[in-house]
C-alpha cells in the first residue's frame, strides 16, 4: 500500500489506475470499515482509502480534539485488506487556507434527525466530501448505511452536482449482539457497552412490528424513546422515515427506514434498519 500525504503526491500515483473505487474515513478503522475497503475491490481497479478526521464537522463542544487517532494500526489493517493507496493529509494540505467556500445541503434534508442536534455537521461534510472527491477523482465511493442521513446528503449532492461518480452503499457491521459497529463505541464503559445493543433491539422490535401490519408509528417511536429513556439513555429521536428524503412517511409507502440517535453515557450513538412496510403504509 502507498501512503500518499499531499496531493500532488496522490494525483500523480493515480494518473494511470484505472477505475479509481475511494472509501473516505475518519481512521481508527474497526471491521466495518473494512468490510467496505473489501466491497470496494469488486467494483474497479484501484482502492483509494482516506484517513482525515475534518474539523469543519465538529460542533464546538464536540469530541474534534478526543476523536481517536490510530494512524499506525489503521494502515496496517488497510494493507491486509488490499488497499491500493492511502491518502492521509494535515489540516495544512487539506485547508491551507480558512475554507471559504462550503456545501450547504438544503435545509429540508439536514434541519432533522441528525442534522437537528448537530448544527453545521452536514455541512461540513458536504464540503470535505466534495473537496475529497476532486482530489481523489474517483468513478465509484462507498459509504456505509450506518450513517444513513449522511448517505443520503452524499448521494443528493453527487445528482445535482451530476459528478460522475457511482455511490456504493455498504451495509452496517455489527457485533453479535447487534451493536453497530462505531469509532465512538471505544468510549463506552463496560456497563455502557453491557447496555449499548438496547438501541438495536427497539430498532428491530419496530421494524418487525411495522413489518407484521402495524401503522401507528408515533407509537411505535414513543415507546422506544421512553424505553431507551428508562434505561438511562437521552434520547435524541427515534423515527420512522421515506428512505428516499427522511421525510415523514405518506400513505402507501413501503420502503422506510427507522433511525435512532441517544447518548448513553457521554457517548452519542446512531443507528438505523430499513424496513419493508408494504402498500398500505401510511
Amino acid at each position: 500500500m502507498h501512503i500518499h500525504h499531499t496531493i500532488d503526491g496522490l494525483r500523480q500515483a493515480l494518473a494511470e489506475a484505472g477505475r479509481i473505487v475511494f472509501v473516505p474515513t475518519m481512521g481508527n478503522l474497526h471491521a466495518g470499515h473494512i468490510g467496505l475497503m473489501e466491497q470496494a475491490r469488486a467494483h474497479g481497479d484501484c482502492v483509494v482509502a482516506s484517513i482525515f478526521v475534518n474539523r469543519l464537522q465538529f460542533g464546538p463542544s464536540e469530541d474534534f480534539d478526543k476523536y481517536p487517532r490510530t494512524f499506525r494500526d489503521d494502515c496496517a489493517k488497510l494493507e491486509a485488506a488490499g488497499v491500493d493507496h492511502l491518502f492521509a493529509p494535515d489540516e495544512g494540505e487539506m485547508y491551507p487556507s480558512p475554507q471559504t467556500y462550503h456545501v450547504d445541503p438544503a435545509p429540508a434534508h439536514v434541519d432533522m434527525l441528525d442534522g437537528a442536534a448537530r448544527p453545521g455537521h452536514f455541512r461540513g461534510v458536504a464540503t470535505v466530501v466534495l473537496k475529497l472527491f476532486s482530489i481523489v477523482r474517483p468513478q465509484v465511493a462507498v459509504f456505509g448505511k450506518k450513517d444513513y442521513q449522511q448517505l443520503m446528503v452524499i448521494s443528493n449532492m453527487v445528482r445535482e452536482f451530476a459528478l460522475p461518480i457511482d455511490i456504493v452503499r455498504g451495509e452496517t457491521a455489527r457485533a453479535e449482539d447487534g451493536l453497530a459497529l462505531s469509532s465512538r463505541n471505544g468510549y463506552l464503559s463496560a456497563a455502557e457497552r453491557a447496555e449499548a445493543p438496547r438501541m438495536y433491539r427497539q430498532l428491530t422490535r419496530i421494524r418487525d412490528a411495522v413489518q407484521a401490519g402495524e401503522r401507528d408509528y408515533l407509537k411505535l417511536e414513543t415507546f422506544a424513546v421512553a424505553e431507551l429513556a428508562a434505561h438511562g439513555w437521552q434520547p435524541d429521536y427515534v423515527s420512522i422515515r421515506r428512505r428516499a428524503d427522511l421525510l415523514a412517511p405518506r400513505h402507501g409507502d413501503g420502503e422506510l427506514v427507522v433511525l435512532a440517535a441517544a447518548r448513553l453515557g457521554r457517548t452519542r450513538l446512531i443507528d438505523n434498519l430499513e424496513v419493508n412496510a408494504g402498500p398500505t403504509a401510511q
